[in-house]
């Protein structure tokens, strides 16, 4: 699926969701219920969240799928992907300036969930 390119100042960016198609908004909605659900553990950071996952290659996939979604919808965020090693978890840093914290819970529904 091809996304829209948005050329936007990095400086700045408001804190807001700016989705630009009903079919980026449906693949949004997807992607965020596969977080919702394959999250194994949720941790609240100052300025966003760090969630942990299975180490599955559909995992994998799915999370890059969910970075390039979120970077044309919210510009302001900043994503850490570790994939640890051997047969260790996967990692999704979300974080940006502050108030993000408070976006991601409201607009993602992510609340911290520890191990």
């Amino acid at each position: 699926m091809e996304y829209p390119q948005h050329e936007l100042p990095m400086a700045g960016l408001p804190i807001v969701c700016t989705l630009p198609t009903p079919e980026l908004r449906a693949r949004r909605n997807e992607l965020i219920s596969f977080v919702i659900r394959e999250a194994r553990e949720v941790i609240g950071q100052v300025e966003g969240y760090r969630l942990r996952f299975d180490p599955t290659w559909a995992v994998l996939r799915d999370l890059v799928e969910l970075i390039e979604v979120e970077r044309h919808c919210c510009a302001f965020l900043t994503f850490r992907v570790e994939v640890t090693p051997a047969t260790g978890p996967i990692w999704l840093e979300m974080s940006g300036p502050p108030g993000t914290r408070n976006f991601l819970e409201t607009e993602l529904g992510l609340v911290e969930q520890p191990a």
